[in-house]
């Protein structure tokens, strides 16, 4: 699978979801979401992170970038939809392994997810509030112990790439970071109506939802801005 790099950051163009997946799980990858803001904000800490990594087109912004270095037939892969394509392609013959979340919120997610995915092996699962390195270390004697084949982690950037690393180097698996994707799944998070994500407007949704992201869009101007100068 092709990449280019954008402001420094590594960014592979999957042509589709199935590849971007089957990709993940034949090389054992950390999946990390790539958007504009990760592009234009990346500082060497951030960069090395993904780098490491399997950064993928989340967002719209990146999806363009990647099209103007070059790579034709690229898809945005939305993480919050990213990591429920990987549950039904393959709930049932992989396990896995879920982290994150208030704990009433990873209780409405297995639930949901035995609901919708009847048979679904999740081998364990815990909320996000990691306050020790005990509490850590335990986590992955667990997930040694319990050899799940994904594993998600649901506790934004760059708090759940470093966790995962860590896991990785004890246990191979595909791992993916979810960020708020657990909180949407349950609806605790409203997410924009179809027609806007369809569209490619999601962003322009929550900016009229909440006014208070406008100082975000106004670097997403800039954003634009430098890769039509093509700086990037």
């Amino acid at each position: 699978m092709n990449y280019k790099e954008l402001n420094g950051v590594k960014a592979y163009a999957p042509q589709s979801r199935k590849e971007l997946i089957d990709y993940a799980f034949k090389n054992k990858s950390i999946l990390v979401a790539i958007n504009a803001e990760k592009i234009l904000h990346a500082t060497d800490e951030s960069r090395d992170i993904i780098n490491r990594n399997l950064g993928y087109p989340d967002g719209i912004g990146a999806v363009w970038a990647l099209q103007k270095k070059g790579c034709e037939n690229i898809v945005k892969i939305p993480g919050c939809e990213l990591w429920l394509d990987i549950v039904s392609q393959h709930y049932k013959e992989k396990t896995f392994y879920l982290v994150g979340g208030k704990q009433e919120v990873i209780q409405e997610t297995v639930d949901k997810l035995k609901l919708e995915y009847p048979g679904i092996k999740i081998v364990n699962y815990r909320n996000g509030y990691i306050k020790t390195d005990h509490e850590k270390q335990a986590l992955i004697a667990d997930i040694i112990d319990k050899k799940p084949d994904v594993v998600f982690v649901a506790m934004g950037s760059p708090k759940q790439e470093l966790l995962m690393e860590e896991m990785q180097q004890k246990h191979a698996a595909l791992y993916q970071g979810l960020g708020g994707s657990f909180d949407v799944y349950t609806g605790n998070v409203e997410r924009a109506p179809n027609w806007w994500v369809r569209n490619n407007m999601e962003w322009t949704y929550r900016l009229i939802k909440q006014p208070s992201r406008i100082k975000r869009q106004i670097h997403l101007v800039r954003f634009f801005v430098n890769l039509h100068l093509n700086r990037y």
